[in-house]
């Protein structure tokens, strides 16, 4: 099983996508992202939109060599969008790249906005379409729709994606370990690897109650896996790096996020928009400039090499495991 865990806000960038390569099929997972539009009251920084850029070119790269494309929901930083601001994936960049696909998707409980994601998707993509939810095919296997978070904070929902080869491996998206039986559907999987979304430590709303339900639910995935990897919600934020390395402490076993799965540096760009403004000033306009093709990524990357942010990697950094 081959395991490239391609966007993820360890990996600089809001999403979690990934591919897996098993039993000779190539499956794409989530393919979208985002920067968070707005933290701090600031828009993000132009080392972050390189980051970025970067990302989606390996999303096209492998949305065109994918056998299956999983989409757990239709949330922006998951899908590519019609409507997409300068910092996601546009649909207009995968929509004649692979029409051989299968698109697995979220068929029910869709919110109006999922619908109208769905059908962009269907109109603009010449590839057969499949209802996820619920199903079982070959190496696949789909939960239900499950809370986006926890029960009571709305009506959104997501599907988790078993995979069968010669390991299984489980995609929790967006579940935030805040929703017990998302929870309990992972571990009747049995599964020997997990990437899930941690909690949103981030946001102010998150009671001590939700802390120490998802810290339990942590524990219980960490107990049942060979290797778990949290990322996402929780990593928007250095208190959620310190919740993630406490947790290895006391699990006794090494709990991963996506840059330590993948054998890179953590690289919490949003958690650290604040210090990038500082270390790297971004003129008045920028934003508008790069949305209008005016600005470019190219001396903020070169300046973060040098600073010590970024490096650039050998593009073969898929994961296999035997």
């Amino acid at each position: 099983m081959l395991i490239d865990i391609i966007g993820s806000e360890s990996l600089g960038v809001r999403g979690l996508c990934c591919s897996v390569e098993t039993a000779g099929r190539r499956l794409l997972i989530d393919p979208g992202i985002a920067l968070g539009y707005r933290r701090a009251r600031r828009l993000p920084h132009p080392l972050q939109v390189a980051v970025g850029e970067r990302t989606r070119e390996k999303i096209v790269s492998r949305w065109t060599e994918a056998t299956d494309i999983v989409i757990s929901h239709f949330h922006g930083d998951h899908v590519p969008l019609r409507d997409a601001n300068p910092f996601q994936l546009a649909l207009s960049a995968v929509a004649e790249r692979n029409p051989q696909a299968v698109i697995w998707a979220k068929t029910k409980a869709l919110s109006s906005k999922e619908v109208r994601r769905y059908s962009d998707l269907q109109r603009i993509c010449p590839a057969e379409f499949r209802s996820a939810d619920s199903t079982y095919e070959g190496i696949l296997e789909f939960s239900p729709p499950v809370p986006h978070g926890a029960v009571d904070r709305g009506r959104d929902s997501v599907l988790l994606t078993k995979i069968q080869g010669d390991k299984i491996f489980v995609h929790a998206s967006d579940i935030q370990l805040l929703n017990g039986d998302a929870v309990d559907r992972i571990l009747s999987w049995g599964p020997n690897i997990i990437f899930a979304s941690g909690p949103p430590l981030y946001l102010g709303r998150i009671s001590d109650e939700d802390r120490r339900f998802a810290w339990k639910n942590a524990l219980a995935l960490a107990g049942t896996s060979a290797t778990l990897i949290l990322d996402h919600h929780l990593l928007r934020s250095r208190e959620g790096e310190r919740w993630l390395d406490r947790l290895s402490e006391e699990s006794g076993k090494k709990v991963l996020c996506g840059a330590d799965f993948m054998g890179r540096p953590r690289l919490l760009l949003e958690a650290d928009r604040q210090r990038l403004y500082r270390e790297m000033p971004v003129p008045d306009g920028w934003h508008t400039d790069y949305a209008r093709g005016c600005a470019h990524t190219d001396s903020y990357w070169e300046k973060g090499i040098e600073l010590g942010w970024v490096s650039d990697p050998p593009d073969a950094n898929s994961l296999f495991l035997s």
